[in-house]
């Protein structure tokens, strides 16, 4: 009987500890996507801020087909027709001019923070 009681005890620790674990490490996890539509001949929302790592989406929602191209040529999609998507992933912190191809006049910006460090200011 003393044998199942610490057997409990040992098991309650390790899931309260795994817990709090798991509530620390999100606090400070970037975030790993971000979602961006093309409606009405526009990027929604035109400007986003995201942290390194972060995987951005372009979902085309328009009738018309559209692109999503770097202005600094670091990405480019194929046109993509109603209902496709293009993803590209950002690690590095700066901020990223995009635009439409085939409709110049349609753009946006990714700006990717710089990441801060646990106690950063202090």
């Amino acid at each position: 009987m003393r044998t199942i009681k610490l057997g409990i005890r040992v098991v309650t620790a390790l899931a309260v500890a795994a817990l709090a674990a798991g509530a620390l490490a999100s606090q400070g996890a970037p975030a790993t996507d971000a979602e961006v539509q093309i409606d009405q001949y526009a990027f929604l929302p035109p400007r986003i801020a995201v942290k390194p790592g972060t995987t951005v989406t372009w979902t085309n929602e328009d009738d018309a087909p559209h692109t999503v191209a770097s202005s600094a040529k670091l990405f480019k999609s194929k046109a993509l027709d109603t209902g496709d998507k293009f993803s590209f992933t950002f690690t590095t912190p700066s901020t990223y001019a995009y635009f439409c191809s085939l409709h110049p006049q349609m753009t946006g910006t990714v700006t990717v923070e710089a990441a801060s460090g646990a106690g950063a200011g202090s």
